[in-house]
């Protein structure tokens, strides 16, 4: 059987990050390896990535919580066609992790063994620094768990 190498994507040249005033707090906690999602204090639904309003109600009525960040993979598939600024960084992997607390973040996989990848395997965050002192969101296999 024949392995397929995965690039982790670690090296690509990230563009700066201008946050929104509703995302503002998002960033700021990553800065400290934070994860933030927002809740709607109507429904109870978590919500990524940051928006002005709640998706489940359509109001302004939500909270930021704290959350650690781990789930499992619940779908990936291995790009081979990069855009942008990970053109030329192929092949990687694109996830779709669902968190415990229920709610789905796309990400890169990285720092992960290809044959380990299939769907169910538990994921924990991967904080990859930026310039300028936020760090952007991608998981790694969990193997605590």
């Amino acid at each position: 059987m024949t392995t397929t190498l995965i690039n982790d994507t670690l090296s690509v040249q990230r563009a700066p990050i201008h946050p929104r005033s509703f995302s503002q707090a998002y960033w700021d906690a990553t800065r400290e390896k934070r994860l933030l999602l927002q809740r709607c204090t109507r429904t109870g639904q978590y919500q990524f990535f940051p928006r002005p309003v709640s998706i489940a109600s359509g109001t302004r009525d939500w909270q930021w919580e704290e959350v650690k960040g781990h789930g499992e993979l619940f779908s990936h598939t291995l790009t081979h066609r990069g855009t942008g600024a990970l053109r030329g960084h192929e092949p990687y992997l694109v996830a779709l992790v669902r968190l415990d607390v229920g709610v789905d973040v796309v990400s890169n996989l990285v720092v992960t063994d290809p044959t380990q990848v299939k769907i169910g395997l538990r994921v924990k965050p991967y904080w990859l620094p930026l310039e300028d002192g936020t760090h952007l969101l991608l998981f790694q296999p969990d193997s605590a768990a």
